[in-house]
């Protein structure tokens, strides 16, 4: 598509050159990295060097790390793995949450799309014990970002786990496993310029997972099937070359400068989740009169 500009990262980002690298570099390495012969051995070892990266920039330790095929596996290892009965989520989660084969409520958002907490809090007190809160810690559509810490003290009010998706968010704002609270994270590699097929489950020492897939006991019993040595070392590999606070104010200053020159327009666009703390890369932008496969076509 020549002269396209791609805005769309937030479906999936440009493979970073870094991942690519590693990806393609370990392809032609031969070893099960749960064999215990040398081969097997070096590709363990390039495993757990992507784990420590993607650890130390999801804020966790690397044993809290699960790697999965995908974020949507993630989220449903973690609705479906934690054990709890009853599982309430938000109006406006990915639909890898709300399609998840759990009994779950939903819990309302405002105009901006931010989790109603009085509502949460309300309804955890219904609910009982055993319950999970799901809740994302980015929108993937308006950007919006979530009151998470205000969701894990009502949670724990109510000794209730607390799951977070933060598939959009890493790499976009300071993301951090500890600073969170929470006791499930997902990630997803794609959306940070790491292959597509490779995820993450970060899991608190706190969560016994029960996995949702048998066989080898592969990521200490908790997801098996042989783990994908490229693809986990293009995503350690994209983790490692996430840049810091600089990318990310001059993502925040495109974003606001494309927002002021729309809303010049007659009619002038409808900007979504505007008014609440939102990714510094993400406008939602509502078109009257225009359909929005239209608008993006």
């Amino acid at each position: 598509m020549n002269g396209a500009v791609y805005l769309d990262h937030n479906a999936t980002a440009p493979v970073r050159p870094e991942a690519l690298e590693a990806v393609a570099r370990t392809l032609s390495a031969v070893g099960n990295p749960s064999s215990v012969h040398g081969f097997g051995r070096a590709a363990h070892h390039l495993m757990d060097d992507a784990r420590e990266h993607v650890a130390t920039l999801a804020g966790a330790r690397p044993e809290d790390v699960v790697f999965t095929g995908s974020g949507s596996e993630a989220n449903n290892l973690a609705l479906g793995g934690c054990g709890r009965r009853r599982v309430l989520v938000s109006a406006v989660e990915h639909d890898s949450i709300l399609n998840a084969d759990v009994s779950q409520e939903i819990v309302p958002v405002d105009g901006d799309g931010i989790v109603d907490l009085d509502a949460l809090d309300s309804q955890l007190a219904l609910a009982g014990t055993s319950t999970l809160v799901s809740v994302m810690l980015a929108n993937n559509e308006t950007g919006t970002i979530q009151p998470v810490a205000g969701v894990v003290e009502v949670a724990r009010r109510h000794d209730a786990l607390v799951h977070c998706d933060a598939v959009q968010a890493m790499g976009k704002m300071a993301t951090s496993f500890s600073d969170l609270g929470v006791d499930m994270m997902t990630l997803s590699a794609h959306k940070m310029g790491g292959p597509q097929g490779i995820g993450a489950l970060i899991v608190g020492a706190n969560v016994t997972l029960r996995a949702l897939t048998r066989g080898g006991g592969q990521e200490r019993g908790r997801r098996a099937g042989t783990e994908s040595v490229p693809l986990i070392a293009g995503f350690g590999a994209a983790a490692l070359a996430i840049g810091g606070g600089e990318e990310i104010q001059r993502l925040a200053r495109l974003r606001d400068s494309l927002e002021e020159r729309l809303g010049r327009l007659t009619p002038a666009p409808v900007l979504v989740g505007r008014g609440a703390p939102r990714l510094p890369n993400t406008s939602c932008i509502a078109m009257p009169g225009v359909a929005s496969e239209t608008q993006v076509m």
